[in-house]
């Protein structure tokens, strides 16, 4: 009878620890309005600077152990925006992006290392034109608060230099080296909290 009572004692403290677990974790939702992605590349001897404007993704956060957060999000390339309409053509052409064919960038979480109290390397695969890389995104947590009508906010920014000839996104060969291979990518996120 006491062997009974014991397990089922630990039955319930195992389910409860799970429970509270779940509870720990709040996944918040990009909230594409008030995000930004971006980016800038060398264009001769000067740089030129451009931003996708559609973004959509959440991130899962455990508040008590941010390390074992998770992101993903997903970007339209057709938004990209350089205040050019005949370049943003060019660049969703097959050209650049191709975006008829590969109309997302995507980024998926694999793991967060902090490196300090609010900051992370957090490492994930990124997919552009079709192909995938793991890279490595310095990410601040900026914090927790309330936004309007009671929402609850969370804000990041995140910083990143990718290689575009990795991503097979040369551009023609008659720009020769017009264009840097470095993109310096910024990124600047508000996310709502969703019960």
């Amino acid at each position: 009878m006491k062997t009974s009572v014991r397990f089922i004692t630990l039955a319930a403290l195992a389910l409860g620890s799970l429970g509270l677990s779940r509870a720990a974790v709040e996944t918040y939702t990009i909230d594409p309005v008030h995000s930004s992605i971006g980016f800038t590349i060398r264009h001769f001897v000067s740089k030129v600077s451009g931003n996708f404007t559609k973004v959509s993704g959440s991130i899962a956060v455990d508040r008590d152990h941010l390390e074992k957060s998770t992101v993903e999000a997903t970007i339209a390339v057709a938004s990209v925006n350089t205040a050019n309409e005949k370049r943003d053509g060019h660049l969703q052409s097959a050209d650049f992006f191709d975006a008829a064919k590969f109309d997302a960038i995507t980024f998926k979480s694999v793991s967060w290392k902090k490196t300090d109290e609010d900051t992370f390397d957090v490492t994930g695969d990124l997919t552009i034109h079709g192909v995938t890389k793991s890279v490595v995104l310095k990410t601040h947590l900026l914090g927790f608060g309330p936004g309007m009508g009671g929402a609850q906010l969370s804000g990041w920014e995140i910083s990143t230099t990718l290689n575009k000839a990795d991503f097979g996104v040369n551009g023609p060969s008659m720009l020769g080296k017009a264009l840097g291979d470095e993109v310096v990518v910024t990124i600047n996120i508000e996310a709502d909290y969703k019960k």
